[in-house]
């Protein structure tokens, strides 16, 4: 978790006796600065919601949350008392299996590429959209992004949550979106100089391929207008992060999402670069031990586990191994 000081960002986040703070909150229903104890005030009714939704709306959940009374869910301690829903949940619901919302209210259905198997399917209803545009919009805000930036996004648009997860949070944001989606490499290295670029969505290893296209072109993009790069969709290292500031110039920052859970924007790094900021009014995290299936303490390392109660057609979503429901 980042630990901004406060006083240096008018965006930041601190430990958990700390203040909460991310400017875009109040487009969302809550409040600027929210202290952690009516933060997790919050999250226990949503997720006392979420949980008395599923039961009524989903048969699996109704079976799995058997002997489970909502009500009762009274403190995030309280966690431990749900079951764990798994890739295999996933899979042996296929495709709507685990909707909430009848279809005639899902505009929109994502999945991942299922190499693996089936895919995750994800639907959406406008509800959805607009709370998914509302958070990649705060993500952006932690990256320094504003309306007058003009952001080329190369991220994949399709089945693939990210280029659309982004765009729409470009969009409700205010700032210019370039749609230019992945490949396409030389003429994305000609819009990047001729569009005069200054934020770039994309994958790590993407943007060190553009870079070089661009030397091949004759144009070196530290002198252009980009400034900021939001990378994700893969994992990178410190060593990566320092390259690909040195060839293009900018401020490298990480975004962090998944298909089973909305998409990108469930964290973003802020431009200290010390941690990632979870949207913990929309996202309960757990680090859960693979051996025992018991919740960590924090500093330990174990599989993550994401509680998800603010979506509406599938608010119980899970990432791959393991995640409660």
């Amino acid at each position: 978790m980042c630990r901004c000081m406060t006083g240096q960002s008018k965006i930041y986040c601190t430990n958990r006796s700390g203040l909460w703070r991310l400017s875009a909150l109040t487009n969302l229903g809550v409040s600027r600065d929210i202290s952690r104890e009516r933060m997790e005030r919050l999250q226990v009714d949503r997720l006392r919601d979420c949980v008395a939704n599923v039961k009524k709306q989903v048969g699996f959940y109704r079976n799995l949350l058997t002997g489970t009374v909502p009500k009762d869910i009274r403190s995030l301690g309280d966690l431990t008392q749900l079951p764990f829903t798994t890739k295999q949940d996933l899979r042996d619901n296929y495709p709507f299996g685990l909707f909430a919302k009848p279809m005639p209210e899902i505009v929109r259905i994502h999945a991942s590429s299922g190499t693996t198997g089936k895919p995750t399917v994800v639907g959406y209803t406008a509800n959805d959209i607009d709370m998914w545009a509302g958070l990649a919009s705060r993500a952006l805000i932690l990256a320094g992004v504003t309306k007058k930036d003009i952001i080329q996004n190369a991220y994949g648009y399709g089945l693939f949550t990210g280029g659309l997860g982004l765009h729409y949070g470009a969009e409700k944001l205010g700032a210019t979106v370039i749609p230019t989606s992945s490949g396409n490499t030389v003429r994305q290295a000609m819009i990047l100089k001729d569009f005069g670029s200054t934020v770039l969505c994309a994958t790590p290893s993407y943007a060190l391929v553009l870079a070089e296209s661009a030397v091949k072109a004759g144009y070196d993009v530290r002198d252009g207008s980009l400034r900021v790069g939001i990378f994700g969709a893969e994992p990178w290292s410190e060593n990566m992060r320092k390259e690909i500031e040195s060839r293009l110039g900018i401020t490298a920052l990480d975004i962090y999402g998944l298909s089973e859970v909305m998409g990108p924007a469930v964290a973003m790094e802020c431009t200290f670069k010390t941690g990632m900021h979870i949207a913990e009014d929309h996202f309960i995290p757990e680090i859960i031990s693979s051996e025992t299936l018991k919740t960590l303490p924090l500093g330990q390392q174990g599989e993550t586990g994401f509680h998800m109660r603010h979506q509406r057609s599938a608010p119980t979503n899970t990432v791959p191994h393991s995640r409660r429901s």
